[in-house]
């Protein structure tokens, strides 16, 4: 797989849920699946409205559609979820290991501060 597949997977992902709406709805599936009017429930916008976010957050392999005789129900895809919390995890772990370094930098200035002053 190319790392421009995977960026092109991450930027419709992030864009998606640049959305609190569809924020929302993540949230919701994170719980159980649902259809779309049991999604709508809760907003005061449309069925119609809510089946285009639904379509953007398909699009972005967010969430899945299945079909159980009448009932279509979405379903949070754990997957695409797990893709963007390693991208961000890579990004934290380097954040962190800067922290830890300054933290050490600061404390061995304290405590060649604190022997200097004795």
């Amino acid at each position: 797989m190319q790392d421009t597949d995977v960026e092109d997977r991450l930027d419709r992902a992030f864009l998606a849920l640049a959305d609190p709406v569809r924020r929302r709805l993540v949230a919701r599936l994170s719980r159980s699946s649902a259809t779309v009017n049991e999604l709508a429930e809760p907003f005061t916008m449309s069925k119609q409205a809510i089946s285009k976010h639904i379509q953007v957050l398909e699009k972005a392999g967010l969430i899945t559609r299945t079909r159980d005789g009448q009932r279509r129900p979405c379903h949070l895809a754990p997957a695409a979820l797990e893709e963007l919390t390693s991208w961000i995890d890579g990004y934290r772990l380097v954040a962190e290991a800067r922290f830890r370094a300054l933290d050490q930098v600061l404390a061995s200035m304290k405590a060649a501060d604190s022997h200097d002053s004795v």
